[in-house]
């Protein structure tokens, strides 16, 4: 691989440090994961978190995880991946600051897409923090409701403005 192409591939366990440098270098104090949970939602889910590779290191994750449509992880919470699955829910994408415009974090979405489809699942959602909305409405999302009052409030964990916003995967 040249070492300004990016490549996406399956998140490993060696890819935490990059992970979590990233995470820092993109995210507020209050969305700041702890490596250990990081660790156990990839072991929950070790086929729906990727990265991209570009300039020969780790320069974007993608993490997700098996779910329904209407359902969603507070955050710092564990993944609960759905044994009846019809979505992919999108827990957190980020791009490290140096690495913006290269479309890195759009390939991602679309790699998760097609692994979502190739399961069978005909939907992706997700929470859009920190004014992402704009982001993921050009990725195809749209504002929705999460089921019920428990989601309410796990949606409420999050620190300001935050949306659940739903997309269904042709």
């Amino acid at each position: 691989m040249a070492p300004d192409a990016a490549r996406v591939r399956a998140m490993r366990a060696d890819d935490l440090d990059a992970v979590l440098a990233i995470q820092l270098a993109c995210y507020g104090a209050g969305f700041v994961e702890d490596g250990v949970l990081i660790a156990r939602r990839l072991a929950t889910a070790p086929h729906t978190g990727w990265v991209a590779e570009h300039g020969g290191g780790v320069r974007a994750y993608l993490a997700g995880y098996p779910s329904v449509i209407g359902k969603l992880t507070p955050l710092h919470g564990e993944f609960e991946v759905a044994p009846d699955a019809d979505s992919l829910y999108l827990h957190d994408l980020a791009v490290h600051p140096e690495a913006s415009g290269l479309g890195l974090g759009p390939r991602l979405v679309r790699h998760a897409w097609a692994h979502a489809m190739q399961a069978g699942w005909r939907h992706s959602t997700l929470v859009s923090v920190q004014a992402s909305v704009g982001f993921w409405e050009r990725q195809g999302y749209v504002a929705a409701q999460p089921a019920g009052t428990d989601q309410q409030a796990r949606l409420a964990t999050y620190p300001g403005a935050s949306v659940y916003m739903a997309r269904r995967l042709d």
